[in-house]
């Protein structure tokens, strides 16, 4: 059975940076597409940025320039560094691995907040 596990979270400044690392475990099968979401309190889960198995990329509005989205396909493993952090950025972060048959698999979510 796949398993995604976040890491990375925790508390930043405003201004201040944070790495959150994906890892899956259980042998998942080849991934296409791999995504963070992040939820706010109040607010309904939001895609923050996605990268496809060729590396090409896509992020929201709100992070574009500030983010940055990788993986390591040899490891399985999703990362997205944060820089530049702000309030607004505080949530909970969720993984997401869609594999070449559209099966999805979901992490528990790593809080991140963002003190100003």
């Amino acid at each position: 059975q796949v398993q995604l596990v976040e890491s990375g979270g925790g508390l930043g400044q405003a201004g201040g940076s944070l790495r959150l690392s994906c890892a899956a475990s259980g042998r998942p099968r080849i991934i296409n597409t791999m995504t963070w979401y992040r939820q706010a309190p109040g607010n309904q889960r939001e895609l923050v940025a996605t990268i496809t198995h060729d590396g090409s990329t896509n992020y929201a509005d709100s992070v574009k320039g500030r983010f940055t989205i990788s993986r390591d396909n040899a490891k399985s493993t999703l990362y997205l560094q944060m820089n530049s952090l702000k309030p607004e950025d505080t949530g909970v972060y969720y993984c997401n691995f869609q594999d070449f048959c559209k099966t999805d698999y979901w992490g528990k979510g790593t809080q991140v907040t963002v003190s100003s």
